[in-house]
This record gives structure tokens, C-alpha cells and sequence, in this order.
């Protein structure tokens, strides 16, 4: 077996594991602190991550014999990219492993919001028949709004368009020909804003996306809007929307992640035209087999000097 080390601070299945123990030596440290990631990292040549251990240049830097930081998963915004281009360390991801499970949480949110159907949940299980309040709406005929349309955008448009619904699209790197052939009608920013029943974003998290969607974004959408997010928090400005629903100039918003994580009881996560759950659409059991599977695959890869099929740096 070659003396390769892989380090493992957040939870995977066993199935990735068994794969690397095939190669290497092992060690498994879900919730491992921080303090402690530091102060071990020089003893390992790959780190495997989910969302929750932060890769900070500090932790690349102490990582004298790191070469690989994978993540099991698609976001890296946990990862400093930069210090590991510096320092010369691969990272690499499992962009498609969580797609179809974030691609139906997020209609699930859509179709929760519209149709109210955890406000129903709660006044039923409250001894309330609310069956006379409780007047939803129907996606069929409706415009759906992604911004971006990667493959999980995509996907969302896909079932989007099952339900009847018109699926416009605003992603600046395609072409409209590549938005077209995804099966969105590429549009403006202002076209998407102004035309959208319910807008889903799809969009990473960078310094350019952060607040992107702020209060004056929110005044350019169509009186009524409904928001979704299952991508990155930090993307909405959560202040501007929340004011947006009291003025009422945004209907309701589905949001699964959050600017800080966890957002504890906040006056956005209550208000009652807001379904939230705590980061959970890439939370199946298939997707994350799926993601343990391609990222155990791709740091063995990556250590044995292969090709790699998802690197990101």
C-alpha cells in the first residue's frame, strides 16, 4: 500500500471510506476543532471535507505534505482557493453527486410555498380546519426565473417545466444558443426580474454574487415575487427581504440556506410567509453515497498522479 495518509474531519459514507482504505491509511475525525486540524494537518497528503471545516490558508500552509483537499460535495466557498493555488495543493469536488436531491428540494420549496403547506401542517396539527385561508397558487402557467443555470439550474427547470411552467433563464457565461439547448428562454436580468412568478437562484457564492439580490434588485421584481434559494446564504441580502415581504412586494420566500448557518430563530426564518429548512437539500441518502463515492474516487485519482475529472484548482 502506498504510504499515503487521507484525513476525513466531516462526516462520509463508508462506502467513499472503504474506497481510500483501499489505497491509504485512513483517519477518520468528523467534528475534528479547528485548533486541532492545524496543528496535524502536516501529517496528511489529502483532506477530505463537507461544508463545515473551514481550509483556511493557515490550513494549507501548515499542510507540508498536502496535495489534495476534496471536497465531498459542489460549494468550496469553505476552501481558500487562492493560498491552494499557492501553495500548489489540487482541490477538487463532486459537482454532480447532489444535483437531482437539491433539484427536487428546491421544487419541493417551491411547491410548499405556493400551495402554504407548512402554515396547513401547523394549524391542522393545532386542531385548526383553516381550509378557507389557506387559498394557494398554481405553477402551471407560471414563469420560473433561474438565475443560473448550471446543472442543478437546469434541473430545476426540467421539473419546472413538468409543471407547465415557462422556465426563463439569465446566466452571463452561456450563450443564448447554451441557455436555449438547457431548455430555459435566455433572457436579461431586468427581463427575468420583471417577468418571474418565482425566481430560483442557482448561482455560487463569490464577491460578485454576494447580495446580489438586495433591496434594490427585490423593487425591480414583479409585485408578488416568490423566492427560492437552495444555493448559497450570503447571496440574498436577508435584511432587504425581509422588508420586502412585510411591504409585501415579495409574496413568500423558500430558503435553505442562510448568511449564517445556523440562523437561530430569526425574525426572517419566522415570519409566516417563509419556509426554511437547515441546509438540507443535498441531504439524501443516494446523493450522499453518490458524493462519498466521487470524491474517495477523485483523491485516490488525484494521489496516484491520474487525471481528474472534477478539479477545481
Amino acid at each position: 500500500m502506498p504510504p499515503w495518509k487521507v484525513l476525513i474531519t466531516d462526516s462520509l459514507e463508508d462506502a467513499g471510506k472503504a474506497i481510500l482504505a483501499d489505497r491509504a491509511e485512513v483517519d477518520d475525525r468528523p467534528g475534528l476543532p479547528a485548533e486541532e486540524l492545524l496543528n496535524i494537518i502536516s501529517g496528511y497528503d489529502a483532506l477530505i471535507v463537507r461544508g463545515r471545516t473551514r481550509v483556511t490558508r493557515e490550513v494549507i500552509e501548515a499542510g507540508k505534505n498536502l496535495k489534495l483537499v476534496g471536497r465531498a460535495g459542489v460549494g468550496v466557498d469553505n476552501i481558500d482557493l487562492a493560498a491552494a493555488a499557492a501553495q500548489s495543493v489540487k482541490v477538487v469536488n463532486s459537482p454532480i453527486a447532489t444535483t437531482n436531491a437539491v433539484a427536487e428540494h428546491t421544487l419541493a420549496l417551491i411547491l410548499a410555498m405556493v400551495r402554504q403547506i407548512p402554515r396547513a401542517d401547523t394549524l391542522l396539527k393545532a386542531g385548526q380546519w383553516a381550509k378557507k385561508e389557506l387559498i394557494g397558487a398554481e405553477l402551471s402557467g407560471k414563469t420560473l426565473g433561474l438565475l443560473g443555470l448550471g446543472r442543478i439550474g437546469s434541473s430545476v427547470g426540467r421539473l419546472a417545466a413538468a409543471f407547465g411552467m415557462r422556465v426563463i433563464a439569465f446566466d452571463p457565461p452561456l450563450s443564448p444558443q447554451e441557455v436555449a439547448a438547457r431548455g430555459a428562454q435566455p433572457v436579461t436580468l431586468d427581463e427575468l426580474y420583471a417577468g418571474s412568478d418565482v425566481i430560483s437562484i442557482h448561482s455560487p457564492l463569490t464577491p460578485e454574487t454576494r447580495n446580489m439580490v438586495n433591496g434594490e434588485a427585490l423593487a425591480r421584481m414583479k409585485r408578488g415575487v416568490f423566492i427560492v434559494c437552495a444555493a448559497r446564504g450570503g447571496i440574498i441580502d436577508e435584511t432587504a427581504l425581509l422588508a420586502r415581504l412585510e411591504s409585501g412586494q415579495v409574496a413568500g420566500a423558500a430558503l435553505d440556506v442562510f448568511a449564517t448557518e445556523p440562523p437561530g430563530l430569526s425574525a426572517l426564518v419566522a415570519h409566516p410567509h417563509v419556509v426554511a429548512t437547515p441546509h438540507i437539500a443535498a441531504q439524501t441518502a443516494e446523493a450522499q453515497e453518490r458524493a462519498a463515492v466521487d470524491i474517495a474516487t477523485e483523491i485516490i485519482a488525484g494521489l496516484k498522479g491520474e487525471p481528474l475529472r472534477w478539479q477545481v484548482v
